[in-house]
């Protein structure tokens, strides 16, 4: 008798099978989807930064995740003609026994290649939600400059073309249990990486959901870290009270905006001039109009599937051949990058997103709707042992404020920064990725100094 085919659209939470008319559905759907082998439009994109990448073996004893994704023209057309003159690779780091694996960037020691000694120093990117390695695309070639340092970038397990294990939800259980699962499923397959890596100390810089996570995985494995960089982290501060009944309501958040900056160093607001500005946030909301019961709806309807772990992802498989007409409308709004860049980042991004559904549902075990964590980071970080310093855009939506909250908390105890950068909102190593990389760089030269003294 013929195996049962995997379900198109698996409901995540309970472990359970697909709806039957999910599966009917699929029928006529078709999706497309990629190998772990089909590297040219990750290669296209990571060779508009300068970089010229070794991809992981084609003989790789692996399984296949999917059938293959045609690469688009313009991607292959900009991965063939980029000149690139620093080396870097693309690893398939196994962490289990059960065929699970990192992908992982790796620019080793580039600027003495002539020398045989390692590098004293290893900074590691870890990128944020919906997103892969591929973001840092523009931070790369500047940030291997950097003497005496090792740079690698991971796709998070479950994410990016990392390998996809079913990610089963614990949401039947306490919200504890729940976060704590979650949690425990990316800083163990990223300590588990270390080990296979060899790297004894880390620089460890995550940007968004990377920064959540390498945030637990400074507290659980400080002697592994020599630094923190958290770049426009999610999940810091509390929630307001009534945030989630204002978006079942039909309310966005109130977002304050903050103005740009010229200069590249800390900068901070008052607990006062805050407070004024949150009470002022919480007025205006209260003078909109009432929402319209479709929207109302809408909102009701969007909580309800983030509760049952429906991501982003999921609406994107689920358009069909309507799916990267999506990520051209989202990337498209990156209006800081050229047009070949967006074309190679859009390609890159719905090759990504089509792959098999994983970690990403986990999105729903550590946020609450409206991107406030279950178990907020702002006092859990209260106990960080390593110097740690925070990256905010100045038009940034998530509020530098949590990260000011945190170094409050530490001040004194570890070295602290805060930076904000200017002209760039929450990608900020994308939209203005020279001062990102300048302080960043700054960061990596610092700890290179220390080591010598």
């Amino acid at each position: 008798m013929a195996s049962k085919p995997e379900p198109m659209f698996p409901v995540w939470g309970s472990g359970g099978s697909s709806q039957g008319a999910f599966s009917l559905f699929s029928r006529f759907w078709p999706r497309a989807a990629a190998t772990k082998d089909d590297h040219q439009i990750e290669l296209a994109l990571l060779a508009d930064s300068g970089l010229k990448v070794v991809p992981p073996s084609a003989s790789s004893d692996k399984p296949q995740l999917e059938p293959s994704l045609t690469s688009h023209e313009s991607a292959t057309t900009l991965a063939t003609s980029a000149s690139a003159d620093v080396v870097a690779e693309l690893l398939d780091v196994d962490i289990d026994s059960e065929g699970n694996y990192i992908h992982t960037l790796a620019i080793r020691n580039n600027q003495q290649a002539s020398n045989t000694t390692k590098a004293r120093h290893s900074l590691v990117m870890t990128h944020g939600y919906f997103t892969g390695l591929g973001f840092f695309f523009r931070n790369y070639r500047e940030l291997s400059q950097v003497l005496d340092w090792d740079i690698y970038s991971i796709d998070w397990l479950g994410m990016g073309r990392s390998s996809r294990p079913k990610y089963l939800s614990k949401r039947g259980e306490s919200e504890d249990a729940r976060v704590a699962h979650a949690e425990s499923f990316f800083v163990e397959s990223l300590e588990e990486w270390r080990q296979r890596m060899g790297i004894e100390r880390m620089t460890l810089c995550g940007h968004s959901f990377g920064g959540y996570m390498s945030a637990l995985y400074a507290l659980k494995y400080p002697e592994r870290v020599e630094k923190l960089v958290l770049v426009s982290p999610i999940g810091i501060p509390e929630a307001p009270p009534d945030f989630e009944d204002r978006l079942r309501q039909g309310h966005g958040p109130a977002r304050r905006r903050i103005p740009p900056s010229d200069k590249n160093t800390p900068e901070y607001e008052s607990a006062e001039t805050t407070d004024a500005a949150v009470k002022a946030a919480d007025a205006a909301a209260k003078t909109l109009n009432e929402p319209s019961r479709t929207r109302k709806l809408m909102f009701g309807m969007a909580m309800n599937l983030w509760e049952r772990n429906f991501a982003p992802q999921w609406v994107v498989r689920t358009a069909g051949p309507l799916s990267r007409r999506l990520i051209d409308w989202y990337i498209g709004r990156f209006q800081w990058l050229s047009e070949t860049q967006r074309t190679a980042l859009s390609a890159y991004a719905h090759q990504i997103s089509m792959l098999p559904g994983s970690s990403e549902s986990a999105l729903g075990d550590i946020l609450r709707p409206g991107a406030f964590a279950r178990r907020p980071l702002v006092d859990r970080l209260g106990s960080v042992a390593v110097p740690t310093v925070f990256m905010y855009g100045a038009n940034d939506w998530v509020d530098f404020t949590g990260g000011e909250q945190v170094i409050r908390r530490i001040a004194g105890r570890v070295p602290t920064g805060l930076f904000r950068i200017s002209q760039a909102g929450h990608n900020l190593h994308l939209e203005n990725p020279a001062e990102f990389n300048n302080v960043l760089a700054g960061e990596m030269r610092a700890i290179s100094s220390q080591s010598t003294l």
